[in-house]
């Protein structure tokens, strides 16, 4: 299984609730438009992607368009969850070159989503700590005479 393989299972591993790819390997080129139909990112945001190297190499047709591939969805599916924890794009892109690398990066990667791990954690806190605050502020309305 190829690092990009391992990348994708990942990605599949989390997506509970998202919906197959619009078309099976080997039928998969898309244009730009329609990953950003597909992603819910713009056409601009999708090239910046590529630019800062977040994205891995995208094919290009004959006449020089880009033509993106199941396995450039499933990339930025997991972009998009690293985007949702709070990670910094430059640590981003920093795991995308990782990625790139190989197979020798696995420990940097790891320490890297374990570092987000914690951030997500301490932010899930929060949250539940703010949540106890409206559930006892609801509490006191719901049983407050009008």
């Amino acid at each position: 299984m190829t690092v990009m393989d391992t990348a994708r299972a990942d990605v599949l591993y989390c997506q509970n609730e998202v919906k197959p790819n619009p078309r099976p390997d080997g039928e998969d080129r898309y244009t730009i438009s329609e990953v950003a139909a597909v992603s819910g990112l713009s056409a601009h945001t999708l090239r910046w992607y590529e630019r800062i190297g977040l994205m891995p190499h995208v094919d290009r047709s004959q006449t020089g368009q880009r033509r993106f591939s199941n396995r450039d969805l499933d990339w930025l599916r997991l972009v998009a969850k690293l985007r949702l924890t709070g990670m910094p794009v430059a640590d981003m892109v920093r795991y995308a070159e990782l990625v790139r690398e190989g197979e020798s990066t696995v420990a940097e990667r790891k320490e890297l989503l374990l570092a987000t791990r914690e951030n997500v954690l301490g932010r899930i806190a929060e949250l539940q700590g703010t949540l106890a605050v409206l559930d006892h502020k609801i509490d006191i309305y719901t049983t407050a005479k009008a």
